[in-house]
């Protein structure tokens, strides 16, 4: 039998959700917890039930951006594998896509958030640490067997980069192009075609 989550925890989650989004959205230092809050459809007194600080808050809801992401990176590869592409060319593929150029706000927090990830306090950039290290593990998983050593930290920024100066340019047939050269160079190193 499945016990339903206590208020109080839904609520946790409700506000996570709403500065996941928010922080992709606007940045670290462009949300405050009264925003979030209101946002949320809370009071900005019910914030301490929750979180001991706005820090607290900034790393949990970096660490469910994350977690929202990967779910969503998992469903779509998983989509575009049953239809034939290697793990890898489904990565890219998806990472890479017209869709996240312009999901800023559900999309990949570390492309969102990197150029502030070093100015946050210890607890944020210790989240943040992870979400890079969780994307380079993911890239590594799936790269083909005998990549080189090391080469999934490399592709790892040359996908966050990539995507970053598409969001510069914008969703537009500029930023779209960037995205597309950058998956067919990344595809044409990286990849290895699935056996027939």
């Amino acid at each position: 039998m499945e016990i339903a989550p206590s208020r109080k925890a839904l609520t946790h989650e409700r506000i996570l959700d709403t500065a996941a989004r928010a922080i992709r959205r606007a940045g670290f230092n462009g949300v405050g917890v009264a925003d979030i809050m209101k946002e949320a459809g809370l009071t900005h007194g019910g914030f301490y039930a929750h979180f001991a600080s706005r820090d607290a808050l900034l790393a949990e809801a970096l660490e469910h951006a994350g977690q929202q992401s990967a779910s969503r990176i998992a469903k779509g590869n998983a989509t575009r594998q049953a239809r034939g592409a290697s793990p890898f060319q489904a990565l890219i593929e998806g990472y890479l896509s017209d869709r996240h150029l312009s999901g800023t706000e559900n999309g990949c927090a570390v492309a969102a958030l990197a150029s502030e990830m070093p100015r946050q306090s210890p607890d944020v950039r210790a989240a943040a640490a992870q979400r890079v290290r969780s994307l380079v593990a993911l890239v590594e998983r799936s790269l083909p067997a005998g990549a080189e050593p090391g080469g999934a930290a490399a592709i790892a920024s040359q996908m966050v980069g990539a995507l970053q100066l598409a969001r510069a340019l914008g969703d537009n047939t500029e930023g779209k192009a960037l995205l597309a050269a950058n998956r067919r160079a990344l595809l044409a190193q990286h990849d290895v075609s699935p056996p027939a």
